[in-house]
């Protein structure tokens, strides 16, 4: 064998690594309901972790009219990610993008009862979205 070939060979097989977990079609089972801590300014809040395809809590619990901080804190190191929660009915329009490795915070006031989901819609062509591997999770606000 040459020394491009085994070059070549061994930056495919560094790359492959790296995307492996791009390829990934398991989501995480569903965890227990998270219930937003409500502060003494009267703000509910709660901390989600972003990671490859899941976010941790994916299922929480908010109280109608009252302020929501969400702490949106990705993990990951080379793929970024999103966060939308739209529900007309329920007074929600956030759509939020977290890089790789970065905090972000939303805030947002749910205006009436309901259950809404959260997901992510960023893909890498022609794979699935990362909503379509399972990155999402529900929101329900009492």
């Amino acid at each position: 064998m040459n020394v491009t070939f085994l070059k070549l060979a061994v930056a495919l097989c560094a790359v492959l690594a790296a995307i492996a977990p791009l390829m990934a079609d398991e989501a995480p089972p569903p965890a227990a309901p998270v219930t937003a801590e409500l502060g003494a300014d009267g703000i509910q809040r709660v901390t989600i972790t972003l990671d490859s395809y899941s976010y941790a809590p994916n299922h929480l619990i908010v109280q109608t009219g009252k302020p929501v901080e969400l702490t949106l804190t990705s993990v990951t190191t080379i793929v970024p990610h999103n966060f939308i929660l739209k529900d007309p009915a329920l007074g929600l329009n956030v759509e939020k993008d977290v890089s790789a490795g970065k905090t972000e915070k939303v805030t947002f006031t749910p205006a009436q009862a309901g259950t809404v989901t959260f997901y992510c819609d960023r893909r890498l062509w022609p794979m699935p979205s990362h909503r379509d591997k399972g990155m999402e999770g529900r929101l329900e606000v009492r």
